[in-house]
């Protein structure tokens, strides 16, 4: 629905948006709930994102947003082999371990159930989907890096679990279509 130009709404002036102000807006888009993780030469490590989306299907290819300020961003750049697990329903307990700074690397995979991909990353056994990728290129913006992946393996190990997304700071259920053609 448009509005007429003598409506009021509540604008924030260019150059005055804060990080709080950012953060709220941003928390008002819709992501999904994603499983990152590593492991080679630099050590196991992993963590909840919802900054990830689909670039490219020729090559397949992912992008995911690590802030250069986590301690395990070092670790998934030089290791090279990225694991994205797309979280189900009632993984919210997973998700919340990943994305604790209080917790170990060990701590975090204590939870789940992993198997290691062709490119040696982590991938939760009960992931609506899991990625096995490569990272191809990576590009800084602001705070983060943004990790353009190649994805050489896909895996669906739960064909019936719902997915997992967030929205205004809470965790929220995306059913699956069901109905057959």
């Amino acid at each position: 629905m448009l509005r007429d130009a003598d409506t009021p709404t509540a604008t924030i002036s260019p150059g005055d948006v804060t990080q709080d102000d950012f953060r709220r807006a941003m928390s008002l888009l819709g992501a999904p709930v994603v499983l990152v993780t590593t492991d080679g030469p630099h050590g196991r490590h992993g963590l909840t994102v919802s900054a990830i989306c689909s670039v490219s299907d020729t090559p397949p290819t992912v992008l995911v947003c690590l802030n250069r300020s986590n301690r395990s961003h070092a670790a998934f750049l030089l290791n090279g082999a990225i694991g994205i697990s797309l979280l189900a329903e009632g993984q919210e307990a997973i998700a919340g371990a990943f994305a604790s700074s209080r917790l170990s690397s060990e701590e975090r995979f204590a939870n789940g159930v992993w198997r290691v991909g062709a490119s040696g990353a982590p991938l939760l056994e009960q992931a609506v989907a899991t990625l096995d990728c490569a990272v191809a290129s990576v590009q800084t913006s602001g705070s983060h890096d943004v990790l353009f992946c190649r994805v050489n393996a896909i895996a669906h190990p739960s064909d019936d679990g719902h997915g997992l997304a967030w929205f205004d700071r809470r965790f929220h259920v995306l059913p699956r279509f069901t109905t057959q053609f």
